[in-house]
């Protein structure tokens, strides 16, 4: 038998408390898939969802008191949760002290390791649970506002916006090319596999990091994230698709725009953390970057007096570019291929590192 996953072992039934919002199909959908499944949910305890993937839900939804402890009860009394409890690391935290028959979290996100470690557990619970993410699920609708954000830098959105708002008809000029560009892919993941892709099937030559050498269909070189500057005057546009870790904090810095070829569009699918505002800022004000195009921000909702938000090169979307139709299904399947590897002791999908939270 493959070896069983750390604090995981074969079992005859899984007993899943559902702490996110989960459709009467989706929970059907689970108990298809994987029978030895037991969800416990009580749809009366959850939030309302306003749209697909809302796993937050309806932020003036309240539970009573008594229903507060319903909740917690399920909670302390499962193998497993299907999500974070109310999206909350500190309920997240609770759960774990109080259950000490945990042995398995799922989150909705597909950077999910920055919810655990926001929860601030010990050593001895992170090696008793295992943690697996939503990765993956993204993937294509991330990839496709990522080829988005490139086409648009190259085909100059921000001035045919001003000139169309302004009635200005000007003179022609010419467009830049994806399929002659250069384009750096920051993570050879769930994510970056897909950009990556989709931009070489487009022509353009995908340059890829990592740490450890490992490339990617469509990836001509891959370079360690140490040395970016080095390939920044190289490239012409550069999409971020990594999580946000100590490791990547502002890995794209005043030291990777001042080398970066001017005019570059820059895209953040990622995580916020992983751009320095500040620095991609002045970039912007410098000509240095010529057009931004971000999904996600350092502080979340991006606050009103971002000067992001009145950048006429700079295009702001709420962190809604990963949301699709079909993510509550995808999850739930993912959800119950991981339980099969876990009742059968092999190793799970999208595991969390407990060390770096990616």
């Amino acid at each position: 038998m493959p070896t069983a996953p750390r604090g995981a072992r074969p079992a005859d039934r899984l007993r899943v408390a559902v702490a996110a919002p989960l459709s009467e199909e989706n929970r059907a959908r689970i108990r298809q898939l994987e029978p030895r499944i037991d969800l416990v949910v009580d749809q009366a305890l959850l939030p309302p969802m306003r749209w697909p993937a809302d796993f937050a839900g309806d932020p003036t939804w309240r539970r009573t008191p008594a229903q507060q402890r319903a909740y917690e009860a399920a909670l302390d009394g499962a193998d497993a949760l299907y999500g974070i409890p109310d999206v909350d690391p500190s309920a997240l935290a609770r759960t774990v002290r109080a259950n000490p028959r945990l042995r398995w979290v799922h989150t909705m996100a597909a950077g999910g390791g920055s919810q655990v470690q926001a929860a601030g557990l010990g050593a001895e619970e992170l090696d008793r649970i295992v943690f697996t993410t939503s990765a993956g699920v993204h993937g294509q609708p991330l990839a496709e506002f990522a080829v988005f954000g490139v086409l648009a830098g190259a085909k100059d959105l921000p001035r045919l916006g001003r000139q169309q708002r302004d009635r200005e008809w000007s003179g022609r000029w010419t467009m830049k090319q994806v399929s002659e560009q250069t384009v750096l892919v920051l993570g050879l993941g769930g994510i970056g596999r897909v950009v990556a892709a989709k931009l070489h099937a487009l022509g353009a030559r995908v340059i890829g990091t990592s740490r450890n050498g490992v490339g990617a269909p469509g990836v001509s070189d891959v370079v360690h994230p140490g040395r970016l500057a080095e390939a920044a005057p190289t490239v012409d546009a550069v999409v971020n698709t990594l999580p946000g870790t100590a490791a990547t904090e502002h890995l794209l810095g005043k030291g990777f725009f001042d080398a970066l070829r001017p005019g570059a569009t820059v895209v953040n699918v990622g995580r916020g953390t992983v751009v320095d505002e500040a620095a991609l800022i002045d970039a912007l004000d410098s000509g240095r970057v010529g057009f931004a195009a971000l999904d996600v921000f350092e502080t979340e909702p991006l606050p009103d007096d971002s000067p992001l938000w009145g950048h006429d090169r700079v295009l702001v979307s709420p962190h809604t570019a990963a949301l699709n139709a079909a993510e509550d299904r995808l999850i739930a399947e993912l959800f119950a291929a991981n339980a099969t590897r876990f009742l059968d002791g092999r190793d799970l999908l999208n595991r969390v590192n407990t060390v770096e939270f990616y």
